[in-house]
């Protein structure tokens, strides 16, 4: 059999050429490449879909976390809740901003943040919480609200691998992913669920005032061009990219899907291999199976590399924990202080997921994997 990608981005793209081809004619006939009405009607579609009042767009997942952050006019040394076991760019923009990390340890079974030691974690300089919707699956919202209305604290939802995730609240009420809190975003690097063909990403608000800061954020601080009213950056989303979006957009729930069929296909088969714990779905939200990931007990890195010898590509998501990268020494953390975070990153191992993922060759990484057992 041949390598076996984590993504298999051409198989995808073929079956869309030809709606992307045309998307990518109509910009270049307009030859509106940044902004124009591309950008402007992927926006609405994408803000129907979620539900939501306004989507703006940007170049890439952490700058829509950065001009998040700069739009509730945090001051140094505030502090910002967020998980340990995340990619580095929650960290990062907080501490770009002169802001304060603080990080609360990820529940064991679905390794998002840990809402029952959330209130340990605020003290007097707390601003903001941003929960990270992991791997493709939503956080408990409903609980982190609650916590953040009663200590009046703003709530950024880093919704880079979970859009197209729905959440229940214990009222039976829906919202999308990226929705509840008071911003959300995403990225739109190609292998994420809803993935463009170089970078982007976006924001999302039901606040219109937020909304149109954030958008004078996104541009220079402009509302007027040529007359800066804050200090903006300059982030935004081209229109090629934008048109490929819209067209994968329609196919998002389809993709979903795919990905969730393919979840179970291995779920069944790990429920019975010993040592290798699957994924476990919250019972408040569904998961879009950003990534597929186990936790092996013992091995895995001896598995990971029976995997890559036999030509299937594998991910460790993440190999170590934000309290323990040497950039963010400074704030004083040390091993120890989070061992779920720490322990997680020992065991844990990403599969290929993807929209073209058949059970063929589903049946040959599992025989794999379980012969390097």
């Amino acid at each position: 059999m041949n390598n076996i990608p984590m993504v298999d981005l051409k198989s995808q793209y073929q079956k869309i050429k030809e709606e992307v081809n045309t998307a990518f004619a109509e910009v270049l006939e307009s030859s509106y490449f940044v902004g124009g009405p591309v950008v402007k009607r992927f926006s609405d579609n994408l803000a129907a879909y979620l539900g939501i009042n306004h989507v703006i767009p940007c170049a890439n997942g952490t700058d829509a976390l950065q001009i998040a952050l700069m739009a509730l006019d945090l001051k140094p040394g505030d502090e910002v809740i967020t998980t340990p076991f995340t990619f580095i760019a929650t960290a990062e923009v907080i501490a770009l901003l002169g802001l304060k990390p603080v990080f609360v340890d990820v529940d064991p079974c679905t390794f998002s943040l840990n809402h029952y030691q959330l209130e340990r974690a605020i003290t007097d300089r707390t601003r903001c919480i941003i929960p990270v919707h992991l791997f493709g699956q939503c956080c408990n919202m409903e609980a982190i609200m609650a916590i953040a209305n009663k200590h009046d604290l703003y709530v950024i939802e880093d919704n880079a691998q979970a859009i197209g995730s729905d959440y229940t609240f214990s009222d039976g009420k829906q919202q999308k992913a990226g929705t509840m809190g008071h911003i959300g975003t995403t990225s739109f690097f190609p292998s994420k669920n809803l993935g463009c063909f170089g970078d982007g990403g976006a924001l999302f608000t039901g606040d219109d005032a937020l909304a149109e800061k954030i958008r004078m954020i996104a541009n220079h601080g402009m509302k007027v061009r040529y007359y800066h009213d804050i200090v903006g950056v300059n982030s935004r989303l081209d229109a090629l990219q934008a048109a490929v979006l819209d067209v994968k957009l329609k196919y998002l729930d389809e993709y979903g899907a795919a990905r969730q069929k393919a979840a179970a296909f291995y779920s069944s088969h790990f429920n019975q291999v010993s040592g290798v714990t699957p994924p476990k779905i919250a019972t408040y939200s569904t998961h879009v199976f950003h990534q597929y990931t186990l936790v092996i007990e013992e091995g895995r890195d001896r598995i990971k590399d029976g995997l890559q010898a036999a030509g299937i590509a594998t991910g460790v998501y993440y190999p170590v924990p934000l309290h323990l990268q040497k950039a963010y020494q400074s704030y004083g953390y040390k091993e120890g202080d989070f061992p779920v975070a720490e322990d997680l990153s020992k065991k844990v191992l990403s599969l290929p997921i993807h929209t073209e993922l058949t059970e063929v060759i589903q049946e040959h990484i599992i025989s794999t994997l379980t012969n390097s057992k």
